[in-house]
């Protein structure tokens, strides 16, 4: 009997594994330990002899309470970690990088930027409530809050998500191009391309901790900076456009969040200033949203 109780709680798991992955994705934004959250959660299950009548609801609070005891332990981590120690990319053992890859093009990478600088509650109260439809009257218990305030913490999650732009359309559009034109020059190695977008003065600016050993803070001119971005080609793949402060720019995220954004300034359609910014005080201090 209880062999066949196993596999049965087996399949039943299974067909709900897709969507617990799902939730568990978007809130963690790493598909090892999204893949951890929903193990955790089958042997939960497996262990209990308790009918439980609402299995979605059953498996998706303790997902959800996996994944938000996950974001209170790198929150605090990140409150003891030195103010301005060097941020590093964190990669998850025991998951393909390819199939991460794939999974957060599904989610939409610049949606997971955006929700890696909410904090814990925000971010579950969100996911839960605006992407998969969870009543507030369910997501508060697992929260230790109210519904009300629940709604709330969702609420201002949503207006950090989709803060608008702090620029005019024409502007935001002229920027915007400037610095995907950027972005994918120096991904491609194209030197004339990114000749083409900088103006001939154009300044660069950046924190020691985005800079490989011996490269200068301050870079000016358009060749001097073009080299230099070639020099970081490989960490361009990874940039994500967003709006940062406002304005279109690019992030780059580890396993615990933003690691390191890129500001710009453009003038008549070349981009005439950056600023690639590491100090994790100013990257915390920045406001990340969706593109409109």
């Amino acid at each position: 009997m209880r062999a066949d109780r196993t596999r049965a709680s087996a399949g039943a798991f299974e067909q709900r594994r897709d969507r617990l992955r799902g939730v568990a994705f978007r809130m963690l934004g790493s598909g090892a330990e999204a893949e951890d959250a929903v193990q955790e959660a089958w042997l939960r299950w497996a262990g209990t002899e308790t009918e439980i009548a609402d299995l979605d609801g059953w498996l998706t609070t303790v997902v959800s309470r996996i994944c938000l005891d996950t974001l209170r332990t790198r929150a605090r981590r990140a409150e003891v970690a030195a103010p301005d120690a060097p941020a590093r990319a964190a990669t998850g053992a025991g998951i393909d990088p390819e199939a991460e890859a794939l999974l957060a093009d599904s989610v939409g990478r610049a949606l997971l930027v955006v929700l890696d600088a909410l904090g814990p509650e925000e971010r579950v109260a969100f996911v839960l409530h605006d992407l998969f439809a969870v009543p507030f009257a369910e997501i508060a218990p697992m929260l230790g809050r109210t519904p009300a305030t629940t709604k709330k913490l969702a609420s201002r999650a949503r207006l950090r998500v989709h803060a608008p732009a702090r620029i005019e359309p024409i502007e935001l559009l002229a920027h915007q191009a400037a610095v995907t034109a950027f972005v994918r020059a120096a991904r491609g190695g194209d030197l004339g391309g990114l000749l083409a977008v900088l103006a001939p003065d154009v300044v660069r600016t950046a924190d020691p901790a985005a800079l490989s050993p011996g490269m200068a803070v301050v870079v000016r001119g358009a060749r001097a900076v073009a080299e230099g971005a070639l020099a970081l080609r490989r960490r361009s793949r990874e940039a994500v456009l967003v709006l940062v402060d406002g304005r279109p720019g690019l992030v780059v995220t580890g396993a615990g969040g933003p690691v390191f954004a890129v500001t710009f300034s453009v003038r008549d359609g070349q981009i005439a200033a950056y600023d690639v910014v590491a100090s994790p005080h100013r990257v915390a201090a920045l406001t990340l949203s969706l593109l409109p």
